[in-house]
């Protein structure tokens, strides 16, 4: 009578363990959903802060950032992730009218590979400028994953977001788009991935993550990181 008893548990636990798994599927699909559904469609007026930070990486960016800086919502502006060999030359040739601005009041980050590297080089920035607020421009479906990343490295820090909407994603209508859809999924595992992780952890610098990923993700080619 004992092996069929053993055989009952284990097509029980098979049961339960098949359910949890369904379950939390179930879950990280509606999340999923949730997730997109959330994603800013259009950019507010963010008011103004002590600083701006932009992030490299996605259409229009740096653009955006230089825009709020020339209309005075920050003193200083951070480009964090930018290729080595880029430079504020090379950033004021593409955008015609700013060299003024960014000669004076711009600082180009040259050693974040990743988010977790944009956090914590603007942690650093943002403590040697005494910065106590921080308009902080990515893309839309960018923008989860880096606040939960900035939020935290600085939980002190005041954070904006002034999410841009990239013009050749369409977040509103992902379902028909394969790549955008594929783009989508793959943020949200990653912002999922970053909200285990930041629960748990506690500085980010010490973080296994940042270590593991610090060559990962190299910055973009040098015309691409200054013109977006």
């Amino acid at each position: 009578m004992r092996p069929p008893r053993r055989r009952s548990f284990a097509r029980r636990m098979a049961g339960t363990l098949f359910g949890a798994a369904l379950l939390m599927a179930v879950a990280t699909a509606l999340g999923f959903f949730v997730f997109v559904a959330t994603l800013e469609r259009h950019m507010d007026d963010p008011g103004r802060a002590d600083a701006i930070v932009a992030l490299t990486g996605g259409s229009q960016r740096v653009g955006d950032a230089l825009d709020l800086l020339a209309r005075g919502k920050g003193d200083r502006l951070l480009i964090s992730g930018v290729h080595e060999t880029t430079t504020l030359e090379e950033i004021a040739r593409l955008n015609p009218g700013r060299e003024r601005l960014l000669a004076c009041c711009v600082d180009l980050d040259h050693r974040a590979r990743n988010t977790i590297g944009n956090a914590i080089e603007t942690r650093r920035w943002a403590a040697e400028r005494d910065v106590g607020s921080l308009i902080v421009v990515t893309s839309n479906y960018h923008m989860p994953r880096t606040l939960l990343e900035l939020e935290n490295a600085s939980p002190d820090l005041e954070v904006i977001p002034y999410a841009v909407a990239p013009a050749n994603l369409d977040t509103a209508a992902w379902w028909y788009e394969p790549n955008a859809a594929r783009l989508l999924a793959v943020e949200y595992l990653k912002f999922l991935a970053v909200w285990l992780r930041t629960a748990v952890e506690g500085d980010p610098e010490r973080s296994p993550a940042a270590n593991m990923m610090s060559g990962f993700q190299r910055p973009i080619a040098p015309a691409l990181a200054a013109a977006i």
